[in-house]
């Protein structure tokens, strides 16, 4: 009776681990439309922590003025950008389509086609005949693609719509977390602490520097090249700034840099005719294309020194699992585990051998083995 009193009770065991895991992933299941832009509030809080309790230093030591603050800093920062560009994409398009359907413009004539073996006079043939239609001769070409290419529009569109949910949970998220930071941080600690005793407290604080690296390292540095650059654009008269600002930020964040869109605008004014500013705007757009290569570094060790093949890979693998949001959950991710990695690699000191003593372990083993 005492030894059974003793041993395990496998059923209990069994349908406890059962319930247990039945209830995770029910919770999963419903938190599921919360987790990304919980998870980016998450990341938008830890990495301008340290700005805020600057901010409620100045203002009198109230924490509802600086979460004030710093949620108008957080629409000023991603939620005007956003409307400014769907604003601008708007009023474009509009006049874009009617100048293309009206007929008034006109393509080259490319007459070398003509010259080509084989292909060349159909190819001349088909051409010049959509010259001569225009803008409502290209449409009447494209028209029956236009349902092929609807659903895709539309499959766009509802990234888009998922893209601005999350971004409206990462405000409302951000609010309540600068609201109650300390708590939430202390409640992280502690369960981190009960599952990994000391070893859990650091990888809280590990993944925190490196959340604040890639915050302070890519971010920051895409928004600081977006905006010189789309100063630089706007000063330049070119039209159009404020989407190609965007454009820039969204390139530099995915480590393309603003030179794909400032070059473009350069040789435009040079063909234009506007060589003034054409060189001004060249000048200023190589201050901006090689100022992530002072800022960034510099950035990136405030909070960790991490490689920059790690945020890149995070960056366009990121891109591809979660779109636009992944632009900034895929570096952490990545540069998280990467610094846990490095912290358990490194909290027992590896062996100090040379590579001949390796060898000779190797081959004594090899020999025992042999003789057995």
């Amino acid at each position: 009776m005492k030894n059974a009193q003793k041993g395990w009770d496998l059923p209990q065991i069994v349908f406890s681990l059962m319930f247990i895991t039945l209830l995770i992933v029910a919770s999963f299941w419903v938190v599921q439309p919360f987790v990304l832009g919980f998870a980016w509030a998450s990341m938008v809080v830890i990495a301008t922590w340290p700005l805020m309790i600057k901010i409620q230093h100045l203002l009198w030591g109230r924490r509802s003025l600086a979460v004030l603050v710093m949620a108008l800093l957080l629409i000023l920062l991603f939620i005007i950008p956003v409307a400014l560009l769907v604003n601008s994409l708007i009023d474009t398009s509009r006049p874009v389509i009617a100048w293309a359907t009206s007929g008034h413009f006109r393509l080259p004539e490319l007459l070398w086609l003509n010259n080509l073996p084989l292909a060349g006079p159909k190819l001349f043939s088909a051409y010049h005949n959509l010259v001569e239609g225009g803008g409502s001769a290209m449409m009447t070409k494209v028209q029956p693609y236009i349902g092929r290419t609807s659903g895709f529009l539309f499959a766009q569109a509802g990234h888009f719509g998922r893209f601005m949910l999350h971004l409206g949970l990462m405000l409302l998220f951000s609010i309540l977390l600068y609201w109650r930071g300390e708590q939430v941080g202390q409640g992280i600690r502690h369960f981190a602490f009960r599952l990994a005793s000391q070893r859990g407290d650091a990888s809280v604080l590990l993944a925190g520097q490196a959340i604040r690296a890639v915050a302070l390292g890519v971010v920051v540095t895409a928004l600081v090249q977006g905006v010189l650059g789309g100063v630089g654009l706007a000063l330049s008269g070119i039209p159009y700034a404020t989407i190609l600002t965007v454009l820039m930020i969204l390139a530099c964040l995915v480590q393309l840099g603003p030179l794909v869109v400032l070059i473009p605008a350069i040789i435009w004014l040079y063909w234009s005719g506007d060589t003034t500013w054409g060189t001004v705007l060249l000048i200023w757009s190589c201050v901006v294309g090689t100022l992530d290569n002072f800022l960034r570094p510099a950035l990136i060790r405030m909070g960790a020194d991490l490689p920059m093949i790690l945020i890149l890979s995070g960056v366009i693998g990121g891109l591809v699992a979660f779109g636009m949001i992944g632009l900034f959950i895929g570096p952490v991710v990545l540069a998280v585990s990467y610094r846990l990695l490095s912290a358990w690699i490194n909290e027992v000191p590896a062996p100090q051998r040379s590579p001949h003593e390796v060898v000779e372990t190797v081959e004594e083993n090899r020999e025992r083995n042999n003789h057995a």
